[in-house]
């Protein structure tokens, strides 16, 4: 049964820091985080392969966040530096099986429930 759980969201004011954290059910796969904000549709934030030797990253996230992953600890975790208000939404993570592209979310069929990071002005 494939699990998703992230964790690590929460409140912090512009300029501070988060690291959210998905831990999975040991899956061999790419895995990325997406990011839904209120009134927007959802978009691709982070990717990487599961031997961690590539990752993928948004244009706005670029410079500020940083995806890793754990594979002896099946976790996956993104570190996000700078945050801005505009970072404020849920936050995903997936697990990536079809494709090249790293940005539709259909090559993701599973997600996990989500986690909210509010950032204050």
């Amino acid at each position: 049964q494939v699990q998703l759980v992230e964790s690590g969201g929460g409140l912090v004011q512009a300029g501070g820091s988060l690291r959210l954290s998905c831990a999975h059910s040991g899956l061999t796969f790419s895995m990325g985080w997406f990011r839904q904000a209120p009134g927007k549709e959802g978009e691709f934030v982070a990717g990487i392969t599961w031997s961690g030797g590539t990752t993928k990253y948004a244009d706005s996230v670029k410079g500020r966040f940083t995806i890793s992953r754990n594979n002896a600890k099946n976790t996956v975790y993104l570190q996000m530096n700078s945050l801005k208000p505009e970072d404020t939404a849920i936050y995903y993570c997936a697990i990536k099986t079809g494709g090249s592209n790293w940005f539709p979310p259909l090559s993701y069929p599973y997600w996990g429930q989500g986690t909210q990071v509010t950032v204050s002005s």
